[in-house]
């Protein structure tokens, strides 16, 4: 089955406190973004990249990624994450079968999680990766009084990328909801697809504020 990867740079990087997009804040000279397209761009499971950037600075990302071969689209994105995602849709191949949704600022995604993700896509409609949580979680209401401390055995953090079936995952976004919607996963779930969770890495960080670019840079 043709698998193709939405790479979702759209993010202005405000917490960065940076003038460009987050996913073009340079890790140790390269690009941020660079770092999971050359994961994608060896991978033999993948057959296309399709890049859904920040307006105003599609020039930059055309040129910071013009050695990968396997990009076959650089689109604007929407205002929010949702939106970029479907940018990102409309620019698959027709006979695409499996997509994968990752966020440009997670540098650290790596050949095994793919594996695993695909491996999993082959009996689930849906798929994501993510890590057990290491610390005790609290529920709390609007007041921040505790009102439930849910079993950490059961809890996960999630990551990208997540993967769907095309079909499913366009089906996803083309249903309206008042709900922020914060990853692609919880689309699915509205919609009564059983989402498979899958092991992902602790080093698969995703990169929001400064002190991630410290750690990002020590991990390299």
């Amino acid at each position: 089955m043709k698998v193709e990867v939405i790479v979702v740079a759209a993010g202005l990087g405000k917490r960065l406190k940076t003038k460009v997009p987050k996913a073009l804040v340079l890790l140790k000279g390269k690009p941020l973004i660079n770092y999971s397209l050359k994961v994608f761009e060896n991978h033999l499971g993948i057959d296309g990249v399709v890049i859904v950037g920040a307006q105003g600075f599609l020039a930059d990302f055309v040129r910071m990624t013009k050695s990968f071969k396997k990009i076959r689209a650089i689109v604007p994105g929407g205002q929010e994450r949702a939106d970029s995602v479907k940018c990102g849709l409309k620019s698959l191949a027709s006979d695409t079968k499996i997509v994968l949704v990752h966020d440009a600022a997670r540098p650290f995604v790596d050949r095994a999680m793919i594996d695993r993700l695909l491996a999993n896509l082959k009996k689930n409609k849906a798929a994501i990766v993510g890590v057990p949580v290491k610390f005790t979680v609290k529920k709390v209401d609007a007041s921040l009084n505790i009102k439930e401390t849910p079993a950490r055995n059961l809890l996960w953090e999630a990551q990208t990328p997540q993967g769907f079936h095309k079909d499913v995952l366009i089906k996803a976004h083309a249903r309206k909801s008042k709900d922020e919607a914060t990853d692609d996963a919880v689309l699915a779930e509205r919609m009564g697809i059983k989402v498979k969770m899958v092991m992902g890495n602790y080093r698969n960080i995703k990169v929001t504020t400064p002190e991630d670019i410290v750690l990002a840079q020590q991990l390299l």
